[in-house]
């Protein structure tokens, strides 16, 4: 492995673990997804052509590798045997179970809307990309963007209580 190489690795791999946990939920596959990433760009990054960041290059691919183990038979027979597990914390029993009944909930809540959706709230609001930095990764246009965080908001409007949803609500482009 080349010194390069390494040094990209350093420099994006974690933001790109975090951006495929975000999609496929488990962080064993994420880190098979990154390394699927890092590896694709290894063979092949004479073909990467600097018309984007590096970092917009490897998010993009690991966004759409997620998207491939989504679709895969192995994902859909893992999510049948799927139990969740919340990690204990070292914070009282009183505020870790508070916390961990809000995650689950928006958690929840943004798994259950469509993938088109999903991924526009997780790149927008959890990875705080700007509207056009996620249109280059979901090569759409930024009015496509726009229109999907407004519907995906209005989904999961509906799914939260009111003073979940009061940070949403206020949101500008």
């Amino acid at each position: 492995m080349s010194e390069q190489l390494a040094a990209i690795m350093d420099e994006h791999g974690e933001y790109c673990l975090r951006v495929a946990y975000l999609y496929v939920k488990d962080w064993a596959i994420a880190e098979e997804i990154v390394q699927d990433v890092f590896l694709a760009y290894y063979r092949q990054q004479h073909c990467f052509e600097q018309r984007a960041s590096l970092k917009t290059y490897l998010v993009k691919n690991t966004v759409h590798k997620s998207h491939d183990h989504l679709r895969s038979w192995k994902n859909k027979r893992y999510l049948l045997f799927e139990k969740i597990h919340i990690r204990a914390s070292k914070r009282t029993p009183e505020t870790d179970l508070i916390e961990a009944d809000e995650r689950i909930t928006l958690k929840t809540a943004l798994f259950e809307l469509p993938i088109v959706y999903r991924e526009v709230l997780i790149l927008y609001y959890y990875q705080e990309l700007k509207v056009g930095d996620i249109a280059d990764v979901l090569a759409c246009s930024e009015n496509t963007v726009k229109t999907r965080l407004r519907r995906a908001r209005h989904r999961l409007q509906g799914k939260l209580e009111q003073s979940d949803w009061e940070v949403l609500e206020d949101d500008i482009f």
